[in-house]
């Protein structure tokens, strides 16, 4: 499907084209992410927050429900993308960005409406994302589009000599998550409990990613959660099967990022999660960045689950 839009008031002469996003624009769709980020950052005093990377899991998602990512291209120029995805009953929008240059136009508004269409042929029940803080103008256009604050989420960091200062000993035990179908079915019953859905494919697709560790939690031979460690000493995502677990299971995660050789250790902590929030801020770990998730009425109450970022959720 191609729709083409004159913007007349800004340049009569120049039309845009909404299609399907390709493989081979996710790249240029990444940059001008990057650089529409670090404009909205910077100009709130942030300073430049994002940085390039490989689009892996843009490509996933691509294979696995290429609906669910558009382009507004200008004359091969990626002008804006978007992004969306689907496990069971929830559809999470995991990018809509537009080229600074480009904003105030319309062209937001346009790819809003592609991904709501995905929702809606997706027969999602619930609809979520994570966004700034301080985006009060993409926030009101998702109220316009039914989803609505819930949760802020906080991104906290510290150096990892910091953090490992009387860190306590982990109550719980990590093995390393295998491919096998038995640690399959365990992290789907893990998801189910946490957020009401299994997330298997992106289990899997975490499984080809080098640089993460994934874990499962156990209180003796219990499966009571589990979490991803990244080699730059990020944790998420992390899930467990009740509310009573996440503190303990987010010490473990601390004490397997802080074992590793980054700098610095990092987490994205929903405020609904004050327990893994204080022990946070005990560890030294301070808040960097603020968030918010965003969420159809009935969703959201996230107390077992922190997120990897807000692509992934």
């Amino acid at each position: 499907m191609l729709l083409r839009l004159a913007l007349y008031g800004w340049d009569c002469s120049m039309s845009l084209v909404y299609r399907p996003a390709r493989a081979d624009d996710l790249a240029a769709a990444d940059a001008m992410v990057v650089a529409s980020i670090n404009d909205l950052t910077v100009r709130h005093g942030f300073g430049p927050m994002a940085a390039p990377s490989p689009p892996n899991f843009q490509l996933f998602s691509l294979k696995d429900d290429p609906d669910g990512l558009w382009v507004a291209e200008d004359d091969r120029d990626i002008a804006g993308f978007a992004w969306s995805w689907v496990c069971g009953d929830i559809w999470f929008l995991a990018q809509l960005f537009v080229d600074p240059g480009r904003q105030g136009h319309g062209i937001g508004n346009a790819l809003l409406e592609q991904t709501m269409e995905h929702a809606r042929k997706s027969g999602a029940a619930r609809r979520a994302l994570i966004t700034f803080t301080f985006n009060r103008v993409s926030q009101g256009l998702y109220m316009r589009h039914g989803l609505f604050p819930k949760t802020p989420i906080y991104v906290l960091s510290a150096a990892r000599e910091r953090v490992i200062k009387a860190l306590p000993q982990p109550s719980l035990h990590a093995v390393e998550i295998d491919g096998s179908a038995a640690t399959m079915e365990k992290l789907a019953e893990i998801d189910a409990r946490a957020l009401g859905v299994s997330r298997e494919k992106h289990h899997r697709y975490l499984r080809t990613d080098s640089s993460t560790t994934g874990v499962l939690l156990l209180a003796g031979s219990e499966a009571v959660g589990y979490g991803y460690i990244s080699a730059s000493g990020h944790i998420g995502p992390l899930a467990v099967t009740r509310p009573d677990f996440l503190r303990d299971a987010f010490a473990t995660a601390l004490r397997l990022a802080a074992d590793r050789s980054a700098e610095n250790v990092s987490a994205f902590l929903p405020g609904t999660c004050d327990k893994a929030l204080g022990l946070a801020v005990d560890r030294g770990m301070r808040i960097t960045f603020p968030m918010l998730l965003m969420a159809s009425p009935g969703y959201g109450n996230w107390t077992q689950y922190l997120p990897r970022n807000p692509g992934f959720m």
